[in-house]
């Protein structure tokens, strides 16, 4: 699908093309205007010039406050769409936006763009059909050129079998880079990895010190939060507590309340740096007790290397939290994959101690299972594990799976016989 949006090209010179391009397209085609939201270099402006014939930069031209004390109507003049960058800097200018969708006929007319979720006050009177949403978040590995995309999700979800693919078997260290690179797009201008990891120190940096209190205006402690993202860090991909987190983040002199860590979790949410996969919740054949803890992952895996000062030789000696950090990367790019056709990924687990890593649902009846495996060794063990769950489900009620597979980190891509397929993630796409 890129590869045919590059050519031809609508895209300015040096874009590359995200699969979000797409959906843009069809929100402006469906509504007044989209908001586009993420983390904050992810893409969203480049993303939405792509579609844009005008724009009004909200956080960087002097003349936005004065016009906002004046008359905020003035910002919205220009060629449709026009785009409103990090429009919650000027929250104000929400309900400008939506009025002036009302007034104005035809669709489309706005692309607003935002780094954080503002209080709900504020965007309450959207109306239906007004704003469409639309999240954006760092590159998949397809985006990135580094995944061939013979896996489509798509076509797993409609039934088709695991394809015969070889991809070449990276080496650990190269995974390990490209989990603490991460996806970011600015990334392509940087000459080097260190220069990568550097920048992803500094943007946790910058989290801690500004973005957060900035939020919602309540002034919180840079240490205390720089311990509580190392937290979230060594427990990303698990369904760890949130008092189990505060006590860790606290230590032993400088307990962090639970409530604190609340508010901190709620924040970084809010700024779209950390995000939750919610459990599953099927009807079942037999009389296990679902959990209702979600996992907690950054938005991208190399959040979590940069808040514990890692690179790729420091994942190398810690296998263990290598392969949570492997198990976040896959989310990710099922996120980005599964959002293109308005599915959502979800995880499993049970009283039992039954776990299954990622569930994406793409409506009713359409679902499929993935256990992730960074290694060939355990495919045996996923397939067995990912059997057992196929068999707790009440398929009467939630249909049968549109398939179950183990995503590895390379290697080769079939179908067992079980009817479980394996595929390497630099095989998975869209």
């Amino acid at each position: 699908m890129l590869a045919a949006m590059a050519t031809g090209s609508p895209y300015a010179p040096g874009y590359r093309p995200r699969i979000a391009d797409h959906e843009l397209k069809e929100r402006l085609a469906a509504a007044g205007a989209v908001v586009i939201e993420g983390p904050r270099v992810c893409g969203k402006t480049t993303t939405a010039r792509q579609a844009a014939a005008s724009e009004v930069l909200m956080d960087a031209d002097p003349a936005v406050r004065p016009t906002m004390a004046v008359d905020p109507r003035l910002l919205l003049d220009g060629a449709a769409p026009r785009l409103i960058d990090e429009w919650q800097t000027e929250p104000g200018i929400w309900n400008f936006v939506r009025r002036a969708v009302d007034d104005r006929p035809g669709l489309g007319h706005f692309i607003l763009t935002g780094s954080a979720v503002p209080p709900d006050d504020i965007t309450r009177h959207t109306g239906a059909g007004r704003m469409s949403r639309l999240r954006l978040r760092p590159m998949s590995l397809f985006e990135l050129g580094r995944a061939t995309g013979q896996a489509s999700l798509k076509r797993i979800l409609a039934g088709d079998s695991a394809p015969a693919v070889v991809v070449q078997d990276p080496h650990l260290e190269e995974l390990a880079r490209l989990i603490c690179v991460g996806g970011w797009p600015g990334h392509f201008r940087r000459r080097s990895d260190d220069a990568a990891l550097l920048a992803n120190r500094d943007y946790l940096d910058e989290v801690r010190r500004v973005d957060i209190r900035r939020v919602d205006g309540i002034g919180r402690d840079p240490e205390r939060v720089g311990r509580f993202l190392r937290t979230l860090a060594r427990n990303t991909a698990t369904s760890a507590s949130l008092a189990t987190m505060a006590r860790d983040a606290g230590g032993a002199d400088d307990a962090l309340a639970a409530e604190t860590a609340r508010s901190y979790l709620i924040a970084l949410e809010r700024l779209m740096v950390v995000e939750q996969q919610p459990p599953w919740a099927p009807h079942l054949r037999s009389r296990s007790r679902l959990r209702q803890a979600p996992k907690r992952h950054f938005t991208d895996p190399s959040l979590a290397a940069a808040a514990l000062g890692a690179g790729p030789a420091n994942l190398m000696k810690d296998i263990p939290w290598f392969g949570l950090l492997f198990e976040s990367l896959v989310v990710r790019d099922l996120r980005v994959y599964a959002q293109a056709m308005a599915a959502r990924v979800y995880h499993y687990r049970d009283n039992t101690g039954l776990e299954v890593d990622a569930i994406v649902e793409a409506g009713p009846g359409r679902w499929a299972a993935f256990e992730v495996k960074m290694g060939q060794g355990r495919i045996e063990e996923a397939a067995a594990t990912l059997l057992r769950f196929a068999n707790r489900v009440d398929t009467a009620r939630m249909g049968p799976p549109a398939a179950l597979a183990v995503i590895t980190g390379g290697g080769y891509g079939y179908q067992r016989p079980d009817g479980v397929g394996v595929i390497p993630l630099r095989a998975l796409g869209p």
